[in-house]
This record gives structure tokens, sequence and C-alpha cells, in this order.
């Protein structure tokens, strides 16, 4: 026995509600690009276990795609030039440079890719992927919206700050030695800082 062609148009009728329902919502898509003078990606370890060291990698560049209905369907791209990370010593970035380290010639590129956004509009949590030396690993941020406003030369403007952390370990950045007291020279917890401000291209 068939359906009747009322049978048939409920039917359709609840199909396309209910893939209304299960769609995600999708509002107007903004771009914003990095502006890497006033951006900074800090980081900082442990050193002989009983003082902080802290660096930066200065060369980066990223987009931003916002979704101004639903922010959580937003995305998130970043580049950093591994062979300008700078701990204001020259020995030590030579060293963080060389095949111990980030194996900069090699890979001379740190990438960053958001998979998830969970959270508010002012804070929110922002997980990628993350890439060292070939090695692609998760990472979550935890972000805070730090307002958006007018340049003097008309343009619109956003800053955030994310802190999170990586074990050194999990991208292969296995160098250290042994100290005779114990522990070890350099920590394997990576502390990381950033401050973002993104001016709006479309």
């Amino acid at each position: 026995m068939g359906f009747t062609g009322s049978t048939t148009h409920k039917i359709e009728r609840k199909t396309m509600t209910a893939t209304a329902q299960a769609a995600p919502t999708t509002g107007a898509r903004t771009q914003w690009k990095l502006d890497a003078t006033h951006t900074s990606v800090e980081f900082s370890a442990k050193h002989l276990m009983i003082t902080t060291v802290k660096g930066r990698i200065a060369d980066v560049e990223g987009t931003i795609e916002i979704d101004e209905k639903n922010p959580r369907n937003s995305s998130v791209e970043a580049v950093l030039k591994a062979a300008s990370i700078d701990s204001r010593t020259t020995q030590r970035d030579d060293h963080l440079r060389s095949g111990d380290f980030l194996n900069v010639e090699k890979f001379p590129e740190i990438r960053f890719r958001s998979t998830k956004i969970e959270g508010g509009r002012e804070e929110f949590k922002l997980t990628g992927d993350l890439t060292i030396r070939d090695v692609t690993k998760p990472i979550t941020l935890d972000v805070t919206f730090e307002g958006e406003t007018k340049d003097p030369w008309g343009g619109e403007r956003a800053g955030f700050s994310a802190k999170g952390k990586i074990d050194r370990r999990d991208f292969g950045l296995t160098w250290n030695q042994v100290l005779e007291a114990g522990g070890v020279a350099v920590g394997n917890e990576i502390k990381i800082n950033v401050e973002v401000e993104a001016i709006k291209v479309v």
C-alpha cells in the first residue's frame, strides 16, 4: 500500500524542518588580517629548574574569519617564521634554530589552523592544529576578546589575547642535559602568550 499525497507532503515538510534545525547557523563573515607590528607571540620555559626564560617569534602573519552571527563558526590561521625566534641571547637563539630544536633550515615555518571554538564572544577556547618541525598536534588556547575600535585612518581593528601550553617533546624537541644536582637544563613545558591586533579587510 503506497503513501497518499497528503502523507507524503507531511513527511517532506518534517524532513525539511529537521534538516534546517540540524544545519549550523551561519551569518555574514568578516575577514581580518593580523597586524604584525602590533602582534606578539611569546613563549617561556624553565631553565635549570629554577628560573624562567622568555622569548618570542618575531615574524608572524595570519588571517581571522569571523562569523558575526555565530562566532563559533569563525576560523583562524597563522604562520610563524621559525628563524625569527628571539630570546635576547645570540648563542641561545642559534641553538634554538639548530637541529637540536627547531631546525629552521629544514622546517622554516610554524603553523596554526583552528578546528573548534567553544564559549562566548568575550572569552572562549580556541582549539587548533599546531605544526612544528612537520609534526602536527592539537593545542587549546584560552582567548579573551579585548575589544574593537577604529584607528585614526578609518580602519577597524580588534584585539585578542590568548594563553596556552605545549609539551615540546610532542613535536620532537627532545634535546636536554641532565644536571648533576638532579633535574634537566631545559623544561619540557612551554607556555605560550599571544597578543593579537587585527585589521578588518572585508
